[in-house]
Order: C-alpha cells, then structure tokens, then sequence
C-alpha cells in the first residue's frame, strides 16, 4: 500500500538539478505527483508530492536527497502527507490574469484581497522582479478558479486595481480541452 510524503528542497541554483532530484525519486520507487519547482533570486526551490512503498521511510528519503551534491549546500524535508492528493474543482484553474509594471509596496496584496473578495482561489502564482537601470518592473501570473457567474466581476476588478496602479492586465480562459 503506497503512503504519501511531502517533499520540499531550497538549495542555490544548479543545472541538472531537477533531473538529480527526481532521478533520485525514481531509484527509490517514488511516483511524483503534484509539483512546483521555480528559482527565487538564485535559489531554486521545489516542493512536491510523491507516492512511496510503506518500506520507504520519510528518513530514508530525505537522506538520499541529503547526499545528492546539488543539495549540499540545501535545505531538504521530507515528512507525511495527509491531505488528499487529488484537487476539488476550486484547485484547477479556469482563468490566468497577467500583470506587469512598475514595481511598488502592496501590488500582490491588493489583487489578493480582490480575488478573495470576488471568491476566487488562487491555484498557482507566479511573480518576478525585473530589473532594469532606471528602476524596477515587477510582472505576476495569477492561474485562478473563479466561481460561475462571477467572472465578469472579478476580472473587472482585477482590471481596475492594475489599472489605479499603473499596471498592465491580461485575463484568458484557461482551455482544458
């Protein structure tokens, strides 16, 4: 009977990395399921969950990620996962909002609050600062569920906050055929 664990890793930067990582997952019988990796600044990052033999311990795990040279230098943990693995129908996405401009305190917050009070869920964000010689720009990708019927009022409110702070919007469906 398979069991669950958690997997999440920080560790600067590295080619081949992810490759490392999940080849390591793979030899100790591990199927990956749901799974983010990003860089923040030189920092890679990855959290995912992966489904193990009982024999495989969460120990066992972590150690064999620990001696991988990429994540010497890294943070590992390993521990259960008790929640459910697949999504409810608020975790898959029905639209992606992109927003780009000038960067300033409070943007990420205020579409947030816009969303939560429209009743969307954010499913996955994306946000990167670009930098640039006379100042910087900072760019987000929103995927969210929005709740039928509600469309018109959240995207339109997204709309406006980007707009009062200067920013550009984009909003599509998101098309699971």
């Amino acid at each position: 009977m398979p069991h669950h664990l958690r997997i999440q890793l920080a560790c600067p930067d590295d080619r081949g990395l992810l490759a490392a990582v999940t080849g390591r997952l793979y030899e100790l019988g591990g199927d990956v399921g749901d799974a983010a990796f990003s860089l923040i600044g030189e920092e890679a990052t990855m959290s995912c969950v992966c489904a193990f033999q009982e024999s495989v311990s969460a120990g066992a795990v972590q150690d064999a990620l620990r001696s991988l040279p990429a994540l010497s230098k890294g943070e590992v943990s390993v521990a259960p996962f008790t929640l459910g693995t697949t999504h409810e129908a608020t975790g898959h996405a029905t639209h992606v909002i992109r927003v780009r401009g000038e960067d300033q305190p409070g943007l990420m917050a205020r579409l947030a609050e816009g969303f939560g009070e429209t009743g969307a869920n954010v499913v996955r964000m994306d946000a990167e600062r670009v930098e640039r010689q006379a100042g910087g720009e900072y760019a987000m990708r929103f995927e969210l569920w929005i709740p039928e019927g509600r469309e018109d009022t959240c995207l339109a409110d997204a709309a406006n906050t980007a707009e009062h702070l200067g920013m550009t919007f984009n909003a599509e469906p998101v098309n699971d055929e």
